[in-house]
């Protein structure tokens, strides 16, 4: 769950198709939509989350905005020595003030542990968050999402799409994987294919 709600936060930045790069979480109206598509899996972190009922607020869409700022900067950090996304190289913030940024946004949100242990079934451990206004629950439950996976073991799979106008980051999930998604990979042999027609001429 945090390897795709990280995942899907970092990928709100793309490319546009055009060779640019296309910010889904450039209005508010763009971070509604995200969240109403990342639902499950934000309930899924955070029980306690409830869905916005309005349209998100500009301060809820900054502090996202800012969070993933955070997690595309520790992503690429987590893919070096190898390059980052090509969106990043010029807006990185340090890995300390990422850092910084990630932890005093999961901290907005204190929780506790309960164990569940039911007769005929082995303990559970959840956590559950107190009250707390939905923007700092929100960018606190993707912060904690973030911390899990660049602090568990699927962070050493993490690659930069090294295919032509991708931005994305992703998990390698086989050995011969070599790009976030089959269309990428495709674009990358047609563009291997015209470099070596050039090349011939």
């Amino acid at each position: 769950m945090s390897v795709q709600l990280t995942l899907a936060l970092a990928g709100t930045i793309r490319h546009d198709g055009n060779g640019g790069v296309t910010d889904d979480l450039a209005e508010t109206a763009g971070l509604a939509r995200w969240l109403r598509d990342q639902a499950e899996p934000l309930r899924g972190y955070d029980h306690d989350l409830a869905p916005p009922a309005d349209l998100p607020d500009e301060q809820t869409r900054l502090d996202v905005v800012a969070l993933r700022r955070a997690v595309r900067t520790l992503l690429a950090r987590a893919v070096a020595p190898e390059p980052p996304s090509r969106a990043d190289r010029a807006s990185l913030l340090t890995p300390a003030e990422a850092v910084r940024e990630l932890n005093a946004a999961a901290g907005r949100l204190p929780t506790s542990p309960r164990l569940h242990w039911p007769d005929d079934a082995a303990p559970t451990l959840t956590r559950h968050s107190g009250p707390a206004e939905p923007r700092l629950r929100l960018t606190a439950t993707l912060a904690r999402a973030a911390i899990d996976f660049l602090a568990g073991p699927e962070r050493a799979q993490l690659r930069a799409c090294p295919a032509p106008r991708c931005v994305r980051y992703f998990v390698k999930e086989h050995a011969r994987q070599q790009w976030c998604k089959p269309s990428c990979g495709n674009r990358a042999r047609v563009a291997r294919h015209y470099q070596r027609q050039q090349a011939g001429r």
